[in-house]
């Protein structure tokens, strides 16, 4: 896998880790409310799971991007200065909002 897969693979498990308390709260921020919103608890026992996943695959593009050697050939993008910049950034920025969403679950009882 390379670092844009493993990145957007652990956006997605995070997301899954915070759906049974994330989705209910934009949910009922938007108005849209009712007996089946409860049902979306349902995600609960699936928590640990996505969130092992988000944080393994976050560590896997971190030791991508930092750790491992780059072998290149000059020319390629992955030699290229400004595109690991670049990739790092937004590294950064997937990472800091999706470590939020894992920390959700517990800060959403003072929402609600």
């Amino acid at each position: 896998m390379n670092s844009k897969q493993t990145l957007m693979v652990s956006v997605l498990a995070g997301i899954g880790a915070s759906l049974c308390c994330v989705a209910p709260l934009v949910l009922l921020s938007l108005g849209i409310g009712g007996a089946w919103v409860a049902n979306l608890t349902v995600f609960e026992p699936l928590r640990p799971v996505f969130t092992g996943l988000a944080l393994l695959f976050i560590a896997l593009s971190f030791r991508k991007l930092y750790l491992t050697t780059r072998t290149c050939e000059p020319g390629k993008p992955c030699a290229d200065d400004e595109v690991i910049r670049k990739q790092r950034f937004i590294f950064w920025g997937v990472t800091l909002p999706l470590l939020g969403l894992l920390a959700f679950p517990w800060f959403a009882p003072l929402f609600y």
